[in-house]
């Protein structure tokens, strides 16, 4: 079985290690001792993300869409062309980059710092202004 540690933990949950260290003190999730580290065990961590994921999504308001598998983050960084533009999300650990039309970007207002969500269907990356 898969373990972790609790700064890995924390990296795979996309917060800080403090936060996963205060959620583990309010047993939100187990962790035990393996001499002076505390470990997560493999499926004790899969079941919390899918609990978090759930917990996080409550009460937002999410657009009208298909695409299920959304990405909320930061803008990194935008490169305009001519026609075409590339934007790089940062969510959680995952960093996204989409190819999308110059018009799409600007009229979505994204911009380093904006907050954007990137959502996956398939080979397309769908972006939505947060």
């Amino acid at each position: 079985m898969e373990t972790y540690t609790i700064g890995q933990a924390a990296r795979l949950l996309g917060v800080s290690v403090d936060t996963a260290r205060r959620w583990a003190d309010a047993e939100r999730f187990p962790t035990r001792r393996e001499g002076t580290r505390r470990m997560v065990d493999g499926p004790d961590l899969a079941a919390f993300c899918v609990e978090a994921a759930q917990e996080s999504g409550e009460g937002d308001e999410a657009p009208y869409t298909s695409a299920r598998n959304a990405f909320p983050g930061i803008v990194t960084a935008v490169k305009l062309g001519t026609v075409d533009a590339q934007v790089e999300i940062q969510a959680g650990p995952h960093r996204i980059v989409s190819l999308l039309t110059r018009e799409a970007v600007e009229e979505l207002g994204l911009e380093v710092g904006a907050r954007a969500t990137a959502r996956v269907k398939s080979t397309s990356v769908f972006v939505d202004r947060a």
